[in-house]
């Protein structure tokens, strides 16, 4: 479920607003869904969150409304328009291509108030009669701007207003929730959203105190003892072995046995984290590899080397801890030759489960910002990594219209954007699809059941699922964005 908008119908109802929540995953016919609750209830203003993945559906949706209430007021938050603000303001301080600025103008012409960076605060603005088109929450210096103390003050997401019985998800076959300890990643990886973006870039932590309260809140309130963590990576915190530690003292205590699954960082991946890891109830960790080659990873901006990845499989084995592999192709001089690598890679380390898509320029990655227009294609964009010339060829993608890149369809097949000097967008897709079937065949991995749309989990970079966000409205005005990755 979507927590991002969760938090903010969260604190809308501590501020007395009566708060509610259209919640539309998985339900495919989402347009008529929002029409038929358009005609029975009384309501002139509406907030949508969106990921990258999910703004066509976001559109549509944004349309629908605007059909049937022409005079409604739309409030979009959440990544991707706080990505493409970043990327915007890139722009105007180098002032070069207007690539991001005609993303900005197409969010502009179809929403009425658009909220950049972190949305508790920035809500209640934007709830304003005289509300501003663009509310930055994505500054440090604006009020707005969430601090550590401000997560631990506001309330936990507001779970009650969706079927949580709905969302069927486990880890080892033990029901799970899904929570978010602390926000933000502060490495530079070229292919990630959010390098320009304060709230997305900048580490904020709750004591963890507060992380407790919210798996016991879960626990006591659902019944669950099964937990993934959305972190973009759990150690890169210095209070990761004191969580771990408050974990254990809670399971100890109520005398039960946790699940738990979450993303690490390879290169500061260590023993003492992996046992303590076991010990509270881990099972499985998520690294985002990426790949298996070195020229690429140094491509990347990844800092994590081919040793550092293998040594993280290698102690993550000997604690117990199972590892799914997260890779990705189509980054600057990918090749046959680094696909090979790859492969062989993965063979050698043997993760326990794997995810491999092709990489898109989303706004605000440095794949995405510090990209080129090809002087010959207009539509085509050139991104650089100067020490090796290495370079990543991107289509011109409409966002609001075009989700077809992202991960695939298992139905269709996955669409490539992007092309290197040595693949096509053609042969990425051929190499993609071959690199998965001969390594879950070799691995003993199964593929998922055939027509059954899985959720990417990408490390450190966005996350969403082609299906449409959430949307809520209240009665007082309306809701907006969404603060989390």
């Amino acid at each position: 479920m979507s927590l991002g908008i969760l938090k903010i119908a969260a604190v809308l109802e501590e501020n007395d607003y009566d708060v509610h929540m259209i919640d539309l995953s998985g339900i495919e016919n989402y347009e008529s869904a929002v029409l038929d609750y358009i005609e029975q209830e009384d309501m002139e203003v509406f907030g949508l969150t969106g990921t990258t993945p999910q703004m066509p559906a976001a559109y549509n949706i944004a349309q629908t409304i605007r059909k049937a209430k022409p005079h409604a007021r739309i409030i979009l938050g959440g990544p991707h328009v706080t990505l493409v603000s970043a990327a915007y303001k890139r722009e105007l301080k180098l002032n070069s291509s207007q690539r991001a600025g005609i993303a900005l103008q197409q969010l502009v012409d179809l929403f009425d108030v658009l909220v950049f960076g972190d949305g508790e605060k920035a809500v209640l603005k934007a709830l304003d009669d005289q509300s501003p088109k663009f509310i930055d929450a994505d500054d440090p210096k604006s009020p707005l701007f969430l601090t550590n103390n401000d997560l631990s003050q506001f309330p936990f997401p507001a779970r009650h207003l969706v079927e949580v019985d709905s969302y069927h998800y486990t880890i080892d076959e033990v029901p799970a929730l899904s929570l978010i300890a602390q926000l933000g990643c502060p490495f530079a990886c070229g292919f990630c959203g959010g390098r320009e973006s304060p709230s997305l870039r900048r580490i904020r932590t709750r004591p963890t105190s507060n992380i407790i309260d919210e798996v016991l809140h879960l626990y006591h309130a659902y019944n669950n003892k099964g937990f993934m963590f959305y972190d973009d990576e759990l150690n890169v915190s210095p209070k990761m072995l004191e969580l771990m530690d408050g974990l254990i003292e809670v399971q100890n205590r109520l005398g039960i046995e946790f699940r738990l699954r979450g993303f690490i960082k390879s290169e500061l991946f260590t023993e003492e984290q992996a046992k303590a890891m076991y010990q509270a109830g881990f099972r499985w960790i998520l690294t985002g590899f990426e790949s298996g080659d070195p020229r690429i990873l140094g491509n990347i901006n990844k800092k994590a080397t081919q040793e550092d990845n293998s040594r993280c499989i290698e102690i993550a084995h000997k604690h117990g801890l199972k590892v799914k592999a997260l890779m990705s192709l189509g980054h600057p001089g990918e090749s046959r030759e680094t696909v090979e690598e790859t492969r062989k890679w993965l063979l050698n380390v043997q993760p326990d489960d794997l995810d491999i898509t092709i990489i898109t320029t989303y706004p605000g990655t440095p794949y995405y910002d510090h990209a080129t227009q090809d002087p010959t294609r207009s539509n085509v964009w050139i991104y650089t990594f100067e020490p090796t010339g290495d370079r990543l060829y991107s289509y011109e993608v409409n966002y609001n219209t075009t989700a077809k890149y992202y991960k695939g369809d298992p139905d269709e097949g996955y669409h490539a954007y992007v092309f290197t000097d040595y693949l096509t967008s053609k042969e990425l897709v051929d190499c993609r699809n071959q690199l998965e079937k001969e390594v879950r065949q070799a691995l003993k991995i199964p593929f998922y059941p055939q027509g059954q749309k899985i959720h990417y989990e990408h490390s450190m970079g966005q996350f969403g699922n082609t299906l449409p966000p959430g949307i809520f409205k209240t009665s007082q005005s309306c809701l907006s964005s969404e603060m989390q990755t």
